[in-house]
Formats: structure tokens, sequence, C-alpha cells
């Protein structure tokens, strides 16, 4: 499929969920182009609702309260216009948040190989969940809790560690059998 094939517009928001590092910010954005939508980083919006970086959240205020935050941006975020939707790898954890996106989002697992991610998620040192941790044995213990709750997403596509571009034709060709299914989604 080329970039200018026509696509359904999709009736909602399109939430991208799945472990740090596997590329939903980035491809968010070129899915979002795709698809006509605007787009939200749910870490960016975070900060911005804050005046601070992830990293100072967590470091100044603590999980908890990183958590509470993250819940009030995804629920604005979801109640909104439709948009896709990078969510952050732990956001899907909240009750609430995973009940809205369940009744206001077309949520899609972007699930790759953990150490594809491992190696990912090395070049930076802005994530607070894996300072001090080997990468790969941080993400392993989220796959083991967060993997059953991604796994209730409404599709899942396997993003390698290849081009971005194939990563947003994959969703687009997920979604549009995911739409041909289930025409109200």
């Amino acid at each position: 499929m080329s970039d200018d094939a026509p696509i359904p517009a999709p009736r909602r928001t399109i939430a991208l969920v799945g472990l740090m590092g596997v590329g939903k910010s980035t491809v968010g954005r070129r899915l979002a182009r795709r698809l006509h939508l605007p787009f939200a980083d749910g870490d960016a919006e975070i900060e911005a609702a804050a005046g601070m970086t992830v990293s100072e959240i967590f470091a100044e205020l603590g999980e908890p309260e990183f958590r509470a935050g993250e819940a009030r941006v995804m629920r604005r975020l979801l109640q909104g216009e439709r948009r896709v939707l990078a969510t952050g790898g732990g956001a899907i954890l909240n009750p609430e948040t995973r009940a809205l996106m369940k009744s206001r989002a077309t949520t899609v697992w972007m699930r790759a190989d953990l150490a594809v991610v491992a190696q990912r998620v090395q070049r930076r040192d802005t994530r607070p969940l894996l300072r001090g941790r080997d990468p790969l044995e941080a993400l392993e213990a989220m796959a083991a809790i967060r993997y059953p709750i991604y796994a209730t997403a409404d599709v899942t596509v396997d993003v390698a560690g290849g081009a971005h571009a194939d990563a947003v034709e994959a969703i687009v060709s997920t979604l549009e059998a995911f739409w041909a299914q289930d025409p109200s989604s």
C-alpha cells in the first residue's frame, strides 16, 4: 500500500500502547499524518501540564504522582477530539484509563522483541524506570506484568527493528482489517 492510498477515516482515537522504546511516539506521528489526524504524545502532554520533564516528576514527586497526572492527561486526551495518541508504557495499567480507551479509542498494541527494545532504550538516559537497571531485565519484568494487559488491545501489530514506515503500514493494514470486521470502531 502506498502512502497516498485512501484510508477510511477512523471513527475513534487510535491509542498506541506498548512498552517504552517500541516506537509509539515516532510511529504515532507518521501514522497521524497517514490517517490525516492530529497527534498527541502522552508523555509530552504530561510534561506540558506539569511544567516538568517525566524524569523530574519521578525524581521530585515520585511515581504515584506521575501516574495520577498521567491518568488526568489521558482522560482529557481520550475525551477530546479524535487523534493518534502515543500513550506512555504504563498508562494502560490504570483501570480508569483502560476503560476510557476501551470506550473511546481503538487500541493498537505495538509489540517488539525485547532485545531490540532494550538496545533502543539504552541510547538515552531519560527513562526513570530503567535508571540503574539492566534494560533487558527491567523490560522483561515490565513485560511479565504489562503484556497480559496490552493483549486486551483491539489489535496487535508486531513492529521489528525495521523502518518506521514499515511499522506505519503494518498498523494501517491491521486497522483496515479490523475496521472491515467492526465498522463501528
